[in-house]
């Protein structure tokens, strides 16, 4: 029987009969869940530690808000480029799908296996995170960081082994909890707070190509803490009707993460002068104790474990898509096994194995530092797969065409190509190290 006949598609998921006895992807999730999965993939300990950084290289209140204002104008531009080929493509598995047709079999794998190895790295450390906190909130001997940390990512795949029905519910809930707290932690602010200082300390802006690096850097950081739009075509496939669920889940979790954004920089700027936020690696924490005293502490502490629970479960659902399309594109078949409940099983304990190994070895800052080229290289990588795709078939359904194409695809091309560049000169060795990885990397059915 040809592999057509063993084949076929479900819900707009390619899917292999023999793979998937037990079961298949289930097409059930709509955009509460686009939104959220994106909500709980961008908002981290990013926005917590990021400003102290882009006051220290912008020091005035006009810069400081308005790269952030550029870093969501940017997130939009992706999410516009991204949105034609989810659309496009509508399987789960995240960028991978995308460049397996774009660029080749070999350019698909080592974006999945980086991806994939990226985002459990991003897991364990996030688990870590969770787990220090934990520690010292309830008076836990430090010792129990790591087991906690394990305990962490355990309960997560728990869930999802029952299903995806579970893990999306799982999502909902850790999304809107962490969005009500960032929001309380606003409201004190502007509550507690003593008002936007106009007058004081004025810090020397930098001029000449000293404020372009500067910019540069401010810019790096911000898009690292917009990263994240992307969640949900890493359940593509799972969507009830991808072609008006991803578009409205990409452009609705965008402008959700940069309210958040804005009202957090707003509200910290509320709370604390520039100068005093400058090269501050927590604001969050400074602000919080300003307005709380001693027990400032605890509430940064309590908002770090909410906001992290909900892109633990994120995490580990984007990585058992992405090991599962690498089986279905014959990378490890056995991966391609679906349970009854939908959940990409013997992936889902492949990632986390390697989550928990990971947390043990405390080898998760080499990781993420070697895979971190590949993170701004994607967006590159995605702006040349909708001109190579649009030239090489012209005629293939798309649900959504980006808007305004080829300029605005072209402006997100040519800022990537900027922001990657960036990246190579600060970052020159572990940019070297990534790409030995990629001409070292190879397929292997």
């Amino acid at each position: 029987m040809s592999d057509a006949a063993e084949s076929g598609v479900v819900g707009g998921e390619l899917f292999d009969a023999g793979a998937t006895r037990a079961g298949r992807l289930l097409a059930i999730l709509g955009v509460a869940f686009g939104v959220s999965v994106i909500v709980g993939n961008s908002i981290g300990s990013g926005i917590l530690r990021t400003p102290g950084e882009v006051a220290r290289l912008l020091p005035t209140p006009l810069l400081f808000l308005g790269v952030w204002v550029l870093g969501a104008l940017y997130a939009m531009l992706g999410a516009n480029t991204l949105a034609e080929l989810a659309t496009m493509m509508p399987e789960s598995g995240g960028y991978t799908v995308y460049l397996r047709r774009s660029l080749g079999l070999y350019g698909g794998f080592v974006m999945g296996w980086n991806d994939w190895l990226a985002t459990c790295a991003s897991a364990a450390l996030g688990a870590l995170v969770i787990g220090e906190y934990s520690v010292v909130l309830f008076g836990f001997e430090k010792s129990l960081t790591i087991p906690v940390a394990a305990a962490v990512i355990v309960f997560f795949a728990v869930i999802q082994w029952r299903g995806i029905k579970e893990g999306s519910l799982a999502q909902n809930i850790t999304a809107f909890l962490k969005t009500a707290a960032f929001v309380a932690l606003v409201g004190a602010c502007f509550w507690l707070g003593r008002g936007f200082v106009t007058s004081g300390h004025v810090s020397r802006v930098p001029t000449g190509s000293a404020f372009i690096v500067a910019f540069v850097l401010a810019m790096q950081a911000v898009i690292f803490s917009y990263d994240g739009y992307n969640g949900v075509c890493y359940f593509a496939g799972e969507l009830r009707n991808p072609a008006r669920d991803i578009p409205r889940s990409i452009f609705g979790g965008v402008l959700a993460v940069a309210a958040i954004y804005l009202l957090m920089n707003l509200a910290f700027l509320y709370v604390l002068p520039l100068y005093r936020m400058a090269g501050e690696p927590l604001v969050a924490a400074t602000a919080t104790k300003e307005l709380f005293g001693d027990r400032g502490d605890a509430v940064i502490r309590v908002l770090t474990i909410v906001s992290l629970l909900s892109a633990m479960n994120a995490w580990e659902l984007m990585t058992s898509r992405v090991l599962y399309r690498l089986g279905m594109f014959g990378f490890g078949k056995r991966t391609r096994y679906v349970n009854t409940g939908g959940t990409p099983a013997t992936a889902l304990l492949l990632s986390t194995a390697v989550m928990l190994g990971l947390a043990a070895t405390g080898t998760v800052q080499v990781v993420i530092a070697v895979t971190a080229f590949f993170f701004v290289a994607q967006y590159v990588l995605i702006a040349l797969s909708v001109f190579i795709l649009r030239r090489r078939e012209p005629d293939s359904p798309r649900p959504f065409r980006a808007r305004a194409h080829p300029w605005t695809t072209g402006a997100f091309l040519l800022l990537s190509v900027a922001m990657l560049a960036g990246d190579v000169v600060t970052d020159t060795r572990n940019s070297a190290y990534s790409l030995l990885l990629l001409g070292s990397a190879g397929p292997h059915t």
